[in-house]
């Protein structure tokens, strides 16, 4: 029976609730109980083209690759009693893998989750079937572990004490929060490459969630949820999209933790000092429940926090944290250090982030995305090895920190498996009537439904225009929702065949263009970009120089830098948490600029776009200066003291 929806003047089906609705129809049962205002595309149905972020992708593409399956499994197997003495055994590992995935370390088996959503993401974007031998490879494992553990579907690389600790109240690190990863990497499996056994797998893991916590009383669940979960209650809610089972759903409703998401849905600000990452996630959980449910309580909990958290708590790369940890809010410029910016922040807000377009497609939402992807997500990775940071330090004189290739498996080397692999998922987006462009990055989208290709060409953000090329279209009229963004000055132009169009939009808002297309029509799109400072939002004197949407940075050199830099010392798999930059005492950080001057006091390098010169700092010198993704194994500052 089809259900509809008014929404507006438009008549919107109701598709079924996947993450991110619109995505798995034939994989889901259960209907979305709310009003969907944009549909999420699948990720197979958007194909990067040559870019900085197609880079990016085949660079993590080729890491997670290399990391061979039994290396991967190999915990698991410990922790399953596999392990024997024979030397064809396949347990026997010389060199077990290292950091977070050490054999002594609490939080060990996590990157596998990790890994199977990026490979998924991998095979979906990219239909690679060696991304699909691996997931096939690692679920099989995953299931043959399963079975010899033989305790009602219990799965980890830890024994299940480390569970009954955390119920206890004593101390352990994370134990449900490893079983998110898990849980939720053999989900994606199941969604993106279409392994059943994955599927099977999952449900087992969750029969036998369901018998260990139905039992606790609401004292022993609110002390099992201070420890650390992840996005455990989305996982939940995901395979109970899937399956229907409500025994699914009540796990998820199980992992609801009153003493952090209470105070949202009352409007109040408590987020100062809590643990970020800790909390990101419980709101991508709250987001699902508000889909499958409709409880209106669920969607104000995710949008206070997200507008508390981008106000108050947003850096402008769009990170937040420090040390881990929200801050007072709204005093950025107290807390510029060497250990802001944790990238599985970034990571999770960009889903919270997601799910809030598809309920209003605010234009606002978008322009965040940008801005964090561009600045932050993008950035994360080293363009020479493919290696990526865990903070993404602010403090002037400060560099990035990069990973090992197998020794260090942080948490935001597990969420970069993910983000670096998914860059196709938010670039467009639908409704009945026609498609969201939200970001200007090179690729194809492919609409089956309405037979449109729709071709992006662009060097975006080094040039100011994009084009889409119709490649395929229908036989009905179909509308372009191209966004309009808040950072564009007025002066937008818009083309079609090389003629002008009409912009009576105000930036901060979408551009709609309705017909009926043809093969070969070109849409031309040009945002004009300005320099501009962008201040701390409580001290006009320190501030970020932008370009449009991108931030720019100044680059400062290598002197000093330790001798294992810029990456981490393997034998300390927590050096990045106080890790010592050496910063010369002379190292310029600040300028002699005003929004008013500022075009003149900040020159374009000729022949080499987005870089810019200063003509004059605080101590005469010049500083080159360049899109902070770009700057790579030196120092440099972002902030700068305009005093």
């Amino acid at each position: 029976m089809n259900r509809f929806l008014v929404i507006g003047l438009l008549m919107l089906p109701l598709g079924v609730s996947a993450q991110y609705i619109g995505q798995h129809q034939s994989q889901i049962k259960i209907e979305p109980k709310i009003a969907i205002k944009a549909y999420s595309f699948d990720l197979k149905d958007v194909k990067l083209l040559d870019s900085r972020f197609k880079d990016n992708m085949d660079r993590e593409g080729e890491w997670m690759l290399s990391l061979p399956v039994e290396r991967l499994l190999h915990s698991f197997r410990v922790n399953a009693g596999m392990l024997t003495d024979k030397k064809s055994s396949k347990t026997k590992m010389p060199a077990p893998l290292g950091g977070w995935e050490a054999l002594d370390m609490e939080l060990r088996g996590h990157s596998i989750g990790h890994l199977l959503s990026g490979l998924s993401f991998q095979y979906a974007a990219t239909g690679n079937a060696s991304f699909k031998l691996k997931i096939d490879s690692l679920v099989a494992g995953l299931a043959e572990v399963q079975a010899a553990l033989n305790e009602d579907g219990y799965l980890s690389a830890f024994p299940q004490n480390y569970i009954d600790r955390n119920i206890k109240g004593k101390s352990v690190w994370a134990p449900w929060y490893t079983l998110h990863k898990i849980a939720a990497g053999l989900i994606d499996a199941y969604w993106y490459s279409g392994n059943t056994q994955a599927l099977d797998v999952v449900s087992k893991m969750a029969f036998w969630a369901y018998k260990k916590i139905t039992p606790l009383s609401e004292d022993q669940l609110a002390l099992m949820l201070r420890n650390e979960f992840g996005g455990m209650n989305e996982a939940w809610y995901n395979l109970y999209s899937i399956t229907d089972n409500p025994e699914h759903k009540k796990l998820g409703d199980l992992f609801y933790h009153h003493a952090v998401l209470d105070p949202l849905a009352a409007g109040e600000d408590k987020l100062n000092k809590m643990h970020a990452n800790t909390v990101i996630p419980k709101i991508t959980g709250e987001a699902r429940a508000y889909e499958l449910t409709g409880d209106t309580r669920d969607k104000t909990i995710v949008t206070n926090f997200w507008d508390n958290v981008i106000h108050n708590q947003t850096y402008v790369i769009g990170s937040n944290s420090d040390k881990e940890h929200f801050i007072e809010p709204g005093k950025i410029s107290k807390f510029i250090t060497g250990y802001t910016g944790e990238t599985c922040n970034t990571y999770n807000m960009l889903k919270v982030t997601r799910h809030l377009f598809t309920w209003d497609a605010d234009v606002k939402y978008a322009d965040y995305y940008e801005r964090a992807l561009y600045n932050h997500i993008l950035g994360q990775q080293d363009p020479k090895t493919g290696m990526v940071c865990y903070f993404t330090p602010l403090k002037a004189g400060a560099f990035r920190l990069y990973s090992t290739r197998d020794s260090s498996f942080w948490c935001c080397v597990g969420s970069g498996f993910e983000s670096q692999s998914k860059y196709g998922e938010a670039i467009y987006y639908h409704n009945d009537q026609g498609v969201f462009v939200n970001l200007f990055i090179p690729s194809v989208l492919t609409w089956e439904e309405k037979g449109l290709k729709l071709r992006q060409q662009t060097t975006y953000p080094e040039d100011a225009t994009t084009s889409l090329i119709i490649d395929s279209a229908g036989a009905e009229s179909l509308a372009l929702y191209i966004r309009y963004p808040g950072w564009a000055r007025s002066g937008g132009k818009v083309t079609i065949n090389g003629k002008n169009v009409k912009v009576n939009h105000a930036p901060g808002s979408y551009i709609t263009l309705n017909r009926k297309w043809e093969v070969g029509d070109k849409v031309e799109i040009t945002y004009p970009m300005a320099l501009h400072l962008e201040p701390t939002p409580d001290d006009p004197k320190i501030a970020a120089v932008m370009y449009g949407p991108i931030v720019l940075a100044g680059e400062m050199g290598a002197e000093a830098m330790p001798a294992h830099a810029p990456y981490h010392d393997a034998t300390d798999p927590y050096q990045y948490y106080d890790y010592s930059y050496n910063i010369p005492a002379n190292l310029v950080h600040g300028l002699k600029v005003t929004n008013e001057n500022i075009a003149g006091s900040i020159k374009p390098v000729k022949d080499e776009p987005l870089t810019f010169k200063t003509t004059s700092t605080t101590n005469g010198t010049q500083v080159i200066l360049e899109p902070y993704y770009n700057l790579h194994r030196q120092r440099y500052v972002v902030y700068w003291d305009l005093n």
